[in-house]
């Protein structure tokens, strides 16, 4: 029981420590943030995915593609021109290789979309 309450207490550290993080962040480290939320969970549905745990691979996997489905609609199509455009179609491609690494339990599909992710935010970390 006390082990489950102290749990309770730390998620709930981790939760106020994430929504104080958010609320202060600007765009540029919210878009930071969510790339590595991203790529984190990827490595979370990887594990489970060796260890068979088809739950937590589902979950993590629908997570991520939560996360770039959020990117892609954060694009300003616009401003962002041919750059825009690019990520846009960069992100569409991801969330399919997501549903098939998905469906087919795919550890190289898996470790595609965190490579591309971590390319793009490599590049969004050097603009400072």
């Amino acid at each position: 029981m006390y082990a489950m309450n102290q749990r309770a207490a730390v998620d709930f550290y981790n939760q106020v420590g994430v929504h104080s993080n958010v609320a202060s962040a600007s765009a540029h480290r919210l878009v930071q943030m969510l790339m590595q939320g991203a790529i984190d969970r990827i490595a979370v549905a990887k594990g489970a995915l060796r260890n068979r745990d088809i739950v937590t691979k589902g979950e993590t996997i629908s997570q991520v593609m939560a996360i770039i489905e959020g990117l892609r609609n954060s694009l300003n199509m616009e401003a962002g021109e041919e750059i825009a455009e690019n990520l846009n179609a960069l992100y569409n491609y991801m969330n399919r290789r997501l549903l098939e690494a998905n469906s087919r339990n795919s550890l190289e599909m898996l470790d595609e979309v965190s490579g591309l992710l971590g390319s793009i935010k490599g590049a969004w970390d050097s603009i400072g």
